[in-house]
């Protein structure tokens, strides 16, 4: 009889499977996994009506081996400690795999956006910032929060203007939290960073021929079908780099239900259709599928589940077709899930590292601030002039012109959205070929998922070694 596992208990189990493949001492792998600190707080908040509402919160620092720590604050009636504290440690690991400085973090409050107003979302975030502020919780070199589920870049220039106004005279008071709006010191490329991310990973792992093989698929993401539940953020922006990238998005499924069109599905055109319909369903030249999880045992390469944790568990699990199972949201197989897909051999690329590219550009973010210059600033113009020395040069040298498209390809210096999205790039493909890496190199790991906890274990106990925690 399968047991069954609270989210952080799940997060656990996983770390000790992994730990099994590691070098360090039972002491050392008990730090890395245990939460420092945890703060549970309440407060009260006056409403529109006249009542005073008492409002639980929490914020949970998972690891201090690198400071400051990171990690977003979501606005649900279902958070609670448990998951919090999950979503922390996941943190930590997270940003050990894709080599960002920080420590693992993670906050919550506990309600439904939208049973509030406006005005009530607002003080019940700046009063939350206060409190972190009280106990030291939230600062540029200490804890950085960030948006996640039920929060954006409203509530972020909230956080930063409660923080600046309770730290007068702070240099870098910007840096105490990213996902902001541009005009309040935030990055371009955020938003779409994270279903960014998710798209470089699966990408590459397409490009490893040795692991198409063994699935019995072709190199490359030309033509290969794509089904992604969540048309959220993530999820949205996920299908627009598949779609964009020569895959196939054919169908998307959303909490009303499913959609499936065999010749593929534009985003941007379901995205307006849902917006004027209230519903993904009826899309033009789509079909309707009886129930929403549907779509997640339809015959396709790539499955991404971009939206809510454990959709994917012992009861549908057996009945998955995707080869490819790419973790765009936090948790969304079961352990037991897990263990069904591996029998099958299905390849799960692990939420840990797969939805990294928020936390990666949160991390540029936070160095603008540092900083207080934004990328490109210094060296655009320079490019450029650099650039149309150069064409001109050879255009002369062999008498040839290039066409007025291609001419501002060469000659264009790169914005602040290009150098963040290189920048991604380049970190969702180092930290794909490293956990591959550890996989192949060990052919024990039984998974993806394991491999990349070994990564993740090996590099934040270094740390600790290096801190001297351990002598």
């Amino acid at each position: 009889m399968s047991q069954t596992y609270s989210f952080f208990q799940s997060v656990e189990k996983s770390f000790d499977k992994a730990a099994r493949f590691t070098k360090w001492d039972k002491g050392l792998l008990e730090q890395i996994k245990a939460c420092n600190s945890v703060y549970n707080m309440r407060f009260p908040v006056k409403m529109d009506d006249g009542r005073i509402e008492v409002i639980e919160a929490y914020r949970v620092q998972h690891s201090q081996h690198k400071s400051p720590c990171k990690g977003g604050i979501r606005f649900s009636d279902e958070v609670n400690q448990d998951e919090v504290m999950a979503l922390a440690s996941l943190m930590t690991y997270k940003c050990a795999i894709v080599n960002v400085p920080f420590g693992g973090a993670k906050g919550g409050i506990k309600i439904n956006p939208r049973n509030y107003s406006t005005y009530e979302l607002e003080k019940i975030t700046r009063r939350y910032t206060a409190e972190l502020v009280r106990k030291n919780f939230i600062g540029p070199g200490i804890d950085v929060p960030a948006p996640d589920y039920g929060t954006g870049e409203r509530e972020m220039a909230w956080i930063v203007d409660t923080y600046a106004s309770l730290k007068t005279g702070e240099i870098d008071a910007a840096g105490c939290v990213t996902g902001k709006p541009i005009s309040q010191g935030g990055v371009n490329g955020r938003r779409e960073a994270t279903g960014l991310g998710v798209f470089f990973g699966i990408r590459e792992i397409c490009r490893m021929p040795s692991v198409m093989q063994k699935l019995g698929l072709s190199t490359g993401l030309g033509g290969k079908t794509v089904v992604v539940q969540g048309l959220g953020n993530v999820g949205y922006h996920s299908a627009k780099f598949f779609r964009e990238g020569g895959a196939k998005v054919i169908a998307i499924a959303e909490f009303e239900g499913a959609i499936y069109k065999a010749d593929g599905i534009n985003e941007e055109e379901l995205f307006k259709h849902r917006k004027t319909t209230g519903s993904i369903l009826n899309f033009p030249g789509a079909t309707n599928l009886a129930k929403n999880s549907d779509a997640l045992e339809l015959e396709c390469d790539i499955l991404i589940p971009a939206a809510l944790e454990n959709v994917i568990n012992k009861e549908n699990a057996p009945k998955i077709k995707a080869k490819i199972i790419g973790e765009a949201a936090n948790g969304p197989l079961t352990p037991d899930a897990d263990e069904i897909l591996l029998a099958k051999g299905t390849l799960v690329v692990p939420d840990m590292y797969l939805n990294a590219g928020g936390v990666t550009v949160s991390y540029f973010e936070w160095l603008k601030n540092l900083s207080h210059v934004r990328y490109g600033r210094m060296e655009k113009r320079f490019r450029e002039s650099k650039n149309t020395h150069i064409l001109s040069q050879l255009e002369e040298l062999t008498g040839k012109k290039v066409s007025d498209e291609e001419r501002k390809i060469i000659m264009r210096g790169a914005e602040e959205i290009d150098l963040v999205h290189s920048g991604l790039e380049e970190t969702m493909i180092s930290a794909t070929r490293e956990i591959m890496d550890i996989w192949n190199a060990n052919p024990e790991i039984p998974d993806m998922r394991t491999a990349a906890y070994v990564n993740a274990i090996n590099k934040v106990a270094v740390s600790y070694m290096e801190l001297g925690i351990f002598p």
